[in-house]
């Protein structure tokens, strides 16, 4: 059983209102948005607040804040990319991505527990992981969407590529987060999340 403690449901708290603003950045700043094929494809912070929410939160808070995320976008709040909400937007080709980011702070907090050296190396290594479930089940999605529900038979390749400028973005953002960490884990208490979870 989970035992949560009021600290850490205001840090998970914190999480989901910062992967809401990162989603929806680009609203308040029009100027980040990237011209692709003659359609304008905002930017987000979503996987750069899904790492640190890995690092910061661990494992299983972390993961639990992602799910507690995506079920209030669910339910109908706007904290989905261009202030969207509802069951509809999961099925959406970027609905993987959301999905994504519950493996992302899993897997990068299993990393960051589990290393005993807050060094940089550690944190850049489990935002790349994290990196690589982000985009593996986000274009994986994103391609089964396409080729199927939307019909429009793209290869699997081509998904990839497209996502490419993002990726470079978002790896920058890992590298960020992870320098980020180094100077947060001086500043609190070594893993003083573990006990309430």
């Amino acid at each position: 059983m989970i035992n949560l403690r009021p600290i850490d449901l205001t840090f998970g708290a914190v999480f989901v209102c910062l992967m809401a603003i990162g989603a929806n950045i680009s609203i308040w700043f029009p100027f980040l948005t990237i011209p692709i094929g003659g359609a304008s494809v905002p930017l987000s912070l979503q996987t750069f607040f899904a790492l640190l929410a890995g690092l910061i939160l661990g494992k299983k808070l972390g993961a639990i804040t992602m799910i507690t995320y995506m079920l209030i976008g669910i339910a109908g709040l706007p904290v989905f990319a261009g202030l969207k909400a509802g069951p509809m937007v999961l099925i959406s080709p970027t609905g993987g991505f959301i999905i994504s980011y519950i493996f992302v702070t899993f897997f990068v907090g299993l990393i960051a527990e589990r290393s005993k050296n807050n060094s940089i190396y550690v944190y850049v290594t489990a935002c790349i992981i994290g990196l690589v479930f982000n985009y593996g089940i986000g274009i994986s999605y994103m391609w089964l969407a396409m080729n199927t529900w939307l019909e429009l038979n793209i290869s699997y390749a081509f998904a990839w590529v497209g996502m490419f400028p993002f990726l470079i973005k978002d790896t920058a953002l890992a590298c960020l987060s992870a320098s980020f960490m180094v100077n947060i884990a001086k500043r609190i208490p070594a893993r003083w999340l573990e006990a309430g979870i």
